[in-house]
């Protein structure tokens, strides 16, 4: 297999497991084409690669991954290829499933595209324009005038799609902006987003949005006429489709005040949450969708998603918990988690300013001074500046000593003036650093540098792709100095640019949970690191965590909010962060 595979990359090959079964018999195989599809979507929605996931035999707990396709996936990974795979794909044309990229091109118009007007493996796309320019779609039996209009247009917004997903706050800003918009229309009662976007996920494709209105054709109105849209896409009496700068599509449902909340709900949980809670349902003989809840043939409409869920007997679920990780039935047992908010946040653990530490990588842009203006608007108790450690190999040992206690006698002078005010909200700076692991697990700072901090983190910045086992125990060494207390943006990630590092995490969980480590929760949006999912699962070794938000500015700062989305998703509460406890209880742990 090759290196680069991935979870993308994954459930492509998924649906087109899932496309070849429609072909061979669709109606003998509909039970394996919908857990094809299922896992698809899983896969392709996971916060972890999937293949750090099946290094730790885990691949049983994806949702929709069942036995039959994690067989698959291990011979996979472990070979680079799958015999069952390999033997369903063999017959059929690679062109085909480039074509089914297209919007409204299933297998079956796909195939017969590729066979009956002869479209190449090399160039699909450019095949297909041309047997568009010579009308030549519409002589198929069974396509037509209208069906090779709708392929053209199809091609033409493909071959503009955008390159990747969007992060989340841009994806918010955007929507927020619309959402803006549209409350100048008094019809718009109210207006919320939808799916991926309101669950808070770490990269968003398409926006949704919903709107309560008793005056849908006004609503719409207003929506495909956005100020900054490039092009409307659909529109119709109760949905519309528009087009943003950057090939970035958002549409928009409207319903009935008095629906909102079933709208509301069926249209943010992730198919999976659906589909259980929709299972859930079945079993006290009612029926959910997008337009209520059935019972004994009478439709139930619902205002809020608090009423919604109230009526199944659940309590309200958070729309960031909504991925089919257990919530219905803690839902049901009146055990969800009071999950952190931002006002819980006391202090931010991980920022750099511009003080020159004279380090091998990036300095910050902001003075300390500059960044305790901004945390005093964010009304935190203290801040830990954890510059990078000065380059070793451009420093000598006493160089990085006299570095450092400037940086000590800085702090401890911003600490005095602090103290003098009556101002500040801001009570204590922490000196800290951020401290690079080398690839053997030794850090490039001395026990007397060391000595002159509160506290530090340690961080992997430098050989991401040594082997697992290599990498797991080069983290591990590093968590035996009693300096050390946080494990910061601990898989290395940087979303749509490089993949998370491959570290055994039961290990670092066990022994992160054994030091008192904590594992940071980096806020940055480029980062979002620990994933959602891997929060999850440290939590159930008893693991703690940290917020910081990375900032290199001071409008970075500004992020934490980012992070704590993260933290939510990963079902954390107030007491599971150590940036919550008040200054005198941090400095007690921290020690």
């Amino acid at each position: 297999m090759k290196k680069s595979l991935t979870n993308v990359e994954i459930a492509e090959l998924l649906r087109d497991i899932a496309a070849s079964y429609k072909l061979k018999n669709e109606a003998q195989n509909r039970f394996k084409i919908v857990a094809y599809e299922r896992a698809a979507d899983s896969v392709e929605h996971l916060s972890s690669e999937l293949k750090d996931i099946w290094d730790d035999k885990k691949l049983d707990e994806v949702p929709g991954i069942g036995k039959s396709i994690a067989d698959s996936l291990d011979e996979l990974f472990r070979t680079g290829k799958s015999s069952h795979f390999d033997s369903l794909l063999k017959d059929l044309p690679k062109a085909m499933f480039e074509l089914m990229k297209l919007k409204g091109v299933g297998p079956k118009s796909a195939y017969r595209l590729v066979t009956e007007l002869k479209i190449s493996n090399t160039n699909p796309f450019k095949d297909l324009e041309e047997k568009i320019a010579k009308k030549q779609i519409e002589k198929l039996e069974g396509f037509g005038k209208q069906s090779q209009e709708d392929i053209k247009k199809a091609l033409e917004e493909y071959k503009t799609a955008k390159p990747a997903r969007l992060l989340l706050p841009y994806a918010r800003q955007i929507a927020d902006e619309i959402i803006e918009w549209m409350n100048e229309e008094k019809s718009v009662k109210e207006i919320e987003a939808l799916g991926s976007l309101r669950r808070s996920a770490s990269t968003i494709g398409d926006i949704d949005l919903a709107s309560a209105t008793d005056n849908p054709q006004k609503v719409i109105e207003r929506f495909v006429n956005y100020k900054n849209k490039v092009r409307t896409l659909e529109k119709g009496n109760h949905s519309a489709s528009i087009l943003l700068p950057g090939n970035i599509r958002v549409d928009i449902m409207v319903t009935q005040v008095n629906n909102f909340g079933s709208l509301l709900q069926h249209f943010t949980g992730s198919k999976h949450h659906n589909i259980a809670l929709r299972e859930y349902a079945i079993k006290k003989g009612l029926s959910v969708s997008d337009y209520g809840i059935k019972r004994k043939e009478k439709l139930l409409n619902f205002k809020t998603e608090k009423e919604f869920y109230n009526f199944l007997g659940l309590d309200y679920i958070p729309p960031e918990l909504r991925e089919d990780q257990g919530e219905i039935q803690k839902a049901l047992d009146h055990k969800l988690p009071n999950l952190v908010e931002i006002k819980d946040i006391k202090g931010d653990l991980q920022i750099h300013s511009d003080f020159d530490i004279e380090t091998s990588h990036d300095i910050g842009q902001s003075s300390m001074e500059e960044v305790i203006e901004v945390v005093n608007n964010l009304h935190y108790e203290y801040v830990a500046f954890t510059e990078h450690n000065p380059s070793k190999s451009k420093h000598s040992e006493s160089e990085i000593l006299d570095i450092l206690k400037r940086k000590k006698e800085k702090i401890e002078k911003i600490n005095y003036s602090l103290k003098e005010s009556v101002k500040k909200r801001v009570k204590k700076v922490f000196n800290s650093l951020e401290i690079d692991i080398l690839s053997e697990g030794n850090l490039p700072v001395s026990e007397k540098a060391l000595d002159l901090l509160d506290f530090a983190l340690v961080s992997i910045h430098s050989s991401f792709d040594q082997e697992r086992n290599k990498i797991t125990n080069r983290i591990l060494r590093s968590f035996d100095n009693p300096k050390i207390k946080i494990f910061a943006h601990p898989t290395a990630r940087i979303l749509n640019k490089r993949e998370s590092i491959n570290v055994d995490w039961e290990k670092i969980f066990e022994k992160a949970k054994q030091k008192n480590i904590y594992l940071e929760i980096n806020a940055d949006p480029s980062r979002f690191d620990l994933p959602d999912i891997l929060i999850h699962e440290a939590l159930k070794y008893g693991v703690k965590f940290s917020m910081g938000t990375d900032a290199h500015n001071k409008e970075g700062l500004y992020n934490m909010k980012w992070g704590i989305s993260v933290a939510r998703r990963g079902w954390v509460t107030e007491s599971d962060i150590i940036n919550t406890l008040s200054l005198e209880k941090f400095e007690e742990v921290i020690k």
